[in-house]
């Protein structure tokens, strides 16, 4: 069943979507957004060395937030504005876990609003980038 403004109501959760990029994926993350930083793809990197790993993409994480809301509205609705903080640094190969709470829903010129509390996770539990998303029903 597809969820509708009516069915929702403050307070719901998302369902969750859980994550665990490998550096595989993050290669091709990054032919797809055009971001080759070596900090996410060559441990050999000099700021990689330093941390003691390559790291996992702000922009991944982001776009983790959006198919998240996405997989939730299903064909019912689209986003209409998504925003997002970076926190701290994810790692390759560990799960990370996108949640989202229903923060308020309202009405205006029309068109039937909610906005979403939206956040990434580690896999220890340490909210890594808190978001935003405004999506139109």
């Amino acid at each position: 069943m597809s969820i509708t403004w009516d069915s929702i109501k403050e307070g719901d959760n998302l369902p969750e979507l859980k994550k665990k990029p490998g550096v595989t994926q993050l290669v091709k993350y990054a032919a797809g957004s055009g971001d080759f930083n070596p900090l996410h793809h060559d441990y050999q990197f000099p700021q990689s060395k330093a941390i003691g790993s390559i790291i996992v993409h702000g922009r991944f994480k982001y776009a983790t937030i959006g198919e998240c809301v996405s997989n939730w509205l299903g064909h019912s609705g689209r986003i209409r504005k998504i925003s997002c903080q970076y926190r701290g640094m994810d790692f390759p190969d560990k799960e990370m876990t996108c949640k989202g709470t229903i923060t308020r829903r309202w009405e205006e010129n029309g068109e039937k609003l909610a906005e979403l509390s939206v956040w990434t996770e580690n896999d220890k539990g340490k909210i890594m980038t808190p978001g935003t998303v405004i999506v139109v029903f």
